[in-house]
């Protein structure tokens, strides 16, 4: 497999050991931590609701990667209280139009890994994932290169998203 120089995961692959504890309490959650601190820009955090809030992925998978999460610790869907969850696919819901509609993508894709077994980066607190998908976004360096290449500016990305966000109540 051929390595391509990402110093910015640095943080990430530090503290990946402890987030991906299904025990991680809310000190070893980066997903608290940065909910916590109050720095949405640092952050990507778009938006924050009364349950919820909505984030760029730093790490994404494809350019425009949402996050949408719950400010509560919780693993498992079945323990948030149900006003929560409400507001958590209504998030998603809208999250899902504003990326079509301002990416001007193809087609999203809607993830939830719950469970250590189901691959989730942070399985002590869950998490969505909106993956806006492009047609031919998918090309040879995955496959032969062992290497996906995301060719956006996170910060242009957060530039476009954010006042559509801020517009948005649920």
């Amino acid at each position: 497999m051929n390595m391509l120089y990402a110093p910015w995961r640095t943080n990430y692959t530090e503290t990946e050991a402890k987030t991906k504890k299904e025990t991680a309490t809310e000190n070893e959650c980066v997903f608290c931590v940065q909910l916590e601190e109050n720095i949405d820009e640092q952050y990507y955090i778009l938006k924050r609701f009364e349950h919820c809030v909505a984030m760029l992925n730093r790490y994404p998978y494809n350019a425009g990667h949402l996050l949408i999460m719950p400010y509560a610790h919780i693993g498992l869907l079945e323990d948030l209280p149900k006003k929560t969850r409400i507001e958590l696919v209504e998030l998603v819901t809208h999250s899902c139009k504003i990326v079509q509609n301002v990416l001007d993508c193809h087609g999203i894709n809607i993830g939830l890994n719950i469970g250590k077994a189901a691959g989730p980066s942070i399985p002590s607190h869950l998490h969505f994932h909106v993956l806006p998908r492009w047609q031919g976004d998918t090309n040879f360096m995955p496959t032969i290169g062992k290497t996906k290449v995301v060719s956006s500016d996170l910060n242009k990305i957060y530039e476009q998203l954010k006042p559509y966000f801020e517009i948005l109540s649920l």
